[in-house]
Formats: C-alpha cells, structure tokens, sequence
C-alpha cells in the first residue's frame, strides 16, 4: 500500500510543480505573483501532501474557481488532473475514474484537444493502478504523440518514464531504449531530471544482471549525492549494491527496513541468489498483501458504486424497480468477485516444487488479472446499456412511444440475460467441481433431446427454426441420464453454435453404438484449426476475443460429460463447413 501511495504521490507533486510552472519566465501569467494565488496554491499543496480530504477538495476548488477567473485554462485543468491522483492516492478508483470520465467529456464538448493529453494521461494512470498495464502504455504513447503535436516537449521525459515503469517487469531492454530517450529529452530541456533518470537506469542494469554496469552507476549516483543531488531510487540503490556483492541476508534486512515494496524486492534478491524457497516465501507474502490492498480497492469501489444507487434512487423515485435491479447487479459482481478469490486461490494450492512453485505463482497472478480484465470487459458493455437506456428512461417527460419502450425493456432485459449467463457459467463451474455423484435414471433420448432445444431457444430467444434436429434412434431409446445434466452439456454447445453461425442452420444429430451414443452438434461458421482442438476446451480460452462470454462454456461441456464416464471432443475430420462437436455418452 505504501508502494502505491508513495507513486502516485510522486506523481502529483510532478503535476503540481511542473504544469503550474512557467516553460519561459517572460510568459509568467503576472497573477502568479499576488498573494491572493499564492494562498490558494499553498492552501491546496499542504492538503495534497497531508492527504487531508476535507481540506483538499475545498482549497482545489477556491484554486480552479481562482484560475478561470484568470482565463488560463492550462493552469485550471492541471488542477482537475490532482484531484483524480488524489484519489487515487486515497484508492478510490472509482471516484478518480468518474473524474477522469467528466474531464474528458468537458475538453471534448469545448473543444479544447490540445489540452486532451491531461485526461489520457490521467486515465492511463489509472489503468496501471488497476493492473491493466496494455491500456496503460496505450494511452502513455497517446499522450506523447499529442505532446509532440502541441510542442509539450518539457514533460515528455515523465511520460517516458511511466512507460519504463510498465516495460521494466516484461521486457528490460526496451524500458532501457525508453530511458534513453526520456534522458535525451531531460537534457535539453529539464537537466535537474537527469540525475534521477540515471538512477533508474542503474536499477535497470540490476534486473538486467549486468552487474559491471550496475556498479559504474552506483558509483556515479554515490558522486551525485555527495553533490547534493537526491533520487527518489535511492532507497533501492543501496539494497541492490549489497545484493550485488554478495551481502544477501543484508540487503534482506536493508528492504524490509526501507523498500517500498519489501516483499517483491527481497523475492527478487532471494531469486538472483538462487535461494528459491525462501523467494516463493518472500513472494507468496507479497501476494497475500496485494490480495488484501485489492480487497480493499475492491470493497471501497463497491460503496462508492452503492452510493451512486442510492443518489439515482433519491433523483428518480419513480425508477425503483429498476433501482433494485442495479442493486441486483452489484450483489451478482460481489459474488463474481467471491469465486474469482477462490479460482485464484485454489490455483496456489497445487504447487508443489519451489523453484516451479516460484514460476507458477507469477503466472497465476498474471492470469487472474488478466480474468479480472475480461469479466470487466463482458459485464461493462451490457452493464452501460443497461444504464443508457434506465437513464433515458427516467428523464421526465420523455416522448418515447410504446414501441420505443417496448424495444428499450427488450434490449435491458437482454443484456441482464447475458450478465446472468456469465455469472451463472462461473457459479455452475465451481458448483461442479464440488458436486457428489449425480443419481442417474433411465430417460427417452429424443424426448429430453428436443426438450433442451427447445428451453434453449427460448431462454436464449432464439428461433426454434435455426436449430435443426435429426435423429436415427426410436423415440423408445433411453439412456441413464438427468434432464438437467444433458441440458448443462449440450446448451453451452448450442450456445458456442449460435455465436459463430451468421448464416444457415445448425444441425444436432444423434447415434448409437452397442456402448456409446454420440449427440453431433454441427455450425456454419468459419471453423476450428485442427491444432486448436484441446485449447479451445481449456478455461477462459476464447479464439475471438470480440464474441461476447468468459471462455467457460466449452470446459464446463466437457467436464459435465467425463463426471458421467463421457466426453466432448472436436471431430477434426469435419469436412463441412463450420465446426462439428462430438457429445460421447454411455450407453
């Protein structure tokens, strides 16, 4: 928590010093020089660096009201930017978000896209904040490119070195090229960075094992601070250069008494030393800390969206159905949150060597964030809908039509369809795997077969005409099964069909053997590559990353079928068009 606060403090101190700061002292606004400015400034700094909110937000707000009496715009919006870090500061993501929502929108409706940078900038801050590093460098590289076109040269070096802090952990060498163009910069036009920028460098020369390099700039760093020259890497400086000469358990101590992030360091240093165990240790206590910040992020994004309800409840008296319907939603996303712990949490318990162990506890991490990015993703876009059209809903007055109505309560209640799928592949995974065995009884084949079919299409509103049925069993042939266990095999590969078939039918056909019976589920869509037969059925894995679901169907299929002594397979044979699922049950 320390690490993350003392980032974005940082990083608001830039803001404060930096864009309120004149490029030329001949285009100092004469304002700055009252003492009315200097008392708002100073008013708002201290209630910045303290963190104290009940100050903070009415000595910004004086500043920005100042500021736009003033006519510079610059200055007022540099102002809108700490409020969002002061958020986050505080770990309120939401809140930071929704400002971060309101500052686009108002540059965009006035106009002012030189000026666009501020909230792209703000908003990749708080992607990495939220662990989504791609979005992240996505919007640092806008920010650059919208500098360069607006001639922001001066703060382009800070940019640079966001970018290095999310390339440092996946590939050294290019956050390397990045420093060297953030000191290029620094050079010609902010020189008092330089020292700081190098000394990134040198811990970059650390994780790089280039240990010759590491300590030429350790010395020129040591050179630099008798100077009088100060880094806010520093700190970590010192415990590398004992790591690096072989005072392991020093360089330990040394973190734990001063790293920001003590855990991760001292992993590090364990990992380099080649004493594995005690870096999962030191690891596995990193990520039970982050778990623990991120429950908190989580539980206070949680009231600040609960909040929001009770407002829209108080605004909109005449919604309250629908009020209760968000308040639905978010309890389904509290439970979505509960079983994503447990997947995570399950995952570490099955390793077993601790070099392996190390490795794996990475990968995990990486999964679930990435889990995490997706299920935002699916639930976001149904979820905005949602809201769109209750807000549209709600505005008094409207002249919407019956239709219109009609059409608006259709598109909601599909959407709420496709969260609760969502939610329910999830919930019905983790049931599964906690399950006793089923009690099967003897049942007609084709009668269930066509019952599921049925109850699809009209769950999923799907006409009963795309979804052909054929059959070369008697209507007398049973098999021991359950009504509901074929259902939860088959409907995630009638759902998988529909997805990816835009044209023409899909056909479900039927045959038996002495021992098996096998249900075909065919589409007409554009295929699976031989190569993808066995990862597609593994969990989360989406070939097409644009269609709509969690990667869930196919593994939940097949897991239903082995518990019965069955499977589901991909016939890579299939000569026609589309793709053929194979369901294999005993008879």
């Amino acid at each position: 928590m320390n690490k993350i606060r003392l980032y974005y403090i940082l990083g608001g101190i830039f803001l404060l010093l930096f864009w309120t700061s004149p490029v030329l002292a001949a285009d100092e606004p004469t304002y700055k020089e009252t003492p009315e400015y200097q008392f708002l400034r100073d008013s708002m700094h201290n209630a910045f660096n303290t963190g104290d909110s009940s100050h903070f937000f009415v000595a910004v707000k004086a500043l920005e009201d100042y500021l736009l009496k003033q006519g510079d715009l610059h200055a007022y919006y540099t102002q809108r930017c700490n409020e969002i870090v002061f958020q986050l500061n505080r770990q309120r993501v939401f809140e930071a978000y929704k400002l971060a929502t309101e500052l686009s929108k108002e540059l965009t409706e006035r106009k002012l896209d030189k000026e666009m940078y501020m909230a792209i900038n703000m908003m990749g801050h708080i992607y990495r904040y939220s662990g989504n590093k791609e979005s992240a460098k996505q919007c640092f590289w806008e920010v650059i490119r919208r500098m360069e076109k607006e001639g922001y040269i001066e703060s382009q070096s800070s940019i640079y070195m966001n970018l290095v802090n999310i390339y440092m952990d996946e590939d050294p060498k290019e956050a390397l090229k990045l420093i060297d163009k953030a000191a290029s910069i620094a050079s010609k036009t902010r020189p008092e960075r330089l020292f700081d920028i190098e000394a990134r460098r040198t811990l970059a020369y650390y994780v790089l094992n280039d240990k010759e390099r590491f300590l030429k700039g350790y010395q020129a760093y040591k050179e630099g601070e008798e100077k009088g020259l100060t880094s806010v890497h520093g700190r970590t400086m010192e415990i590398y250069y004992l790591a690096s000469q072989g005072k392991t358990d020093e360089a330990i101590q040394l973190a734990a008494e001063i790293a920001e992030d003590p855990y991760e360091t001292q992993a590090d240093i364990y990992a380099k030393a080649g004493r594995w165990e005690e870096a999962f240790k030191a690891l596995k206590l990193g990520a039970e800390e982050s778990d623990s910040i991120n429950s908190v992020i989580l539980s206070s994004s949680m009231q600040d969206i609960q909040r929001e309800l009770r407002l829209y409840e108080m605004k909109r008296q005449s919604e309250r159905r629908r009020f209760y319907a968000m308040i639905a939603i978010a309890s389904l996303l509290l439970l979505l949150v509960i079983a994503l712990v447990y997947i995570v949490q399950s995952r570490r318990r099955h390793l077993s060597e601790m070099k392996d162990a190390y490795q794996k506890i990475l990968e995990s991490d990486k999964m679930k964030t990435a889990f995490i990015q997706n299920v935002s993703h699916e639930v976001r876009t149904p979820l905005n809908i949602i809201s769109g059209f209750a807000q549209v809903l709600a505005i008094p007055n409207n002249n919407v039509s019956q239709e219109e109505r009609r059409h608006i309560a259709d598109t909601m209640m599909h959407n709420t369809r496709i969260i609760t799928t969502m939610i329910n592949e999830v919930l019905d995974m983790s049931d599964s795997e906690s399950a006793n065995t089923l009690a099967l009884v003897p049942m007609p084949c084709n009668e269930v077969l066509k019952k599921v079919i049925k109850d699809f299409c009209k769950e999923m509103v799907v006409p009963e005409e795309r979804l052909r049925f054929e059959t070369t069993l008697n209507d007398d042939f049973t098999i021991l099964t359950q009504e509901v266990l074929l259902k939860r095999i088959i409907t995630p590969l009638l759902d998988n069909a529909v997805k990816n078939t835009k044209e023409g039918d899909i056909v479900i056909k039927t045959t038996a053997s002495d021992s098996q019976l096998q249900i075909m589920v065919e589409d007409k869509g554009s295929g699976i590559p031989a190569k993808e037969a066995e990862h597609i059925f593994e969990r989360f894995v989406k070939l097409d990353t644009f269609k709509q679901g969690l990667g869930l169907g196919l593994t939940f299929s097949r897991m239903m079928a082995r518990r019965i002594g069955g499977d589901v397979v991909l016939d890579t044979m299939y000569s026609g068009s589309g793709a053929r699922f194979v369901v294999k049950l005993p008879i």
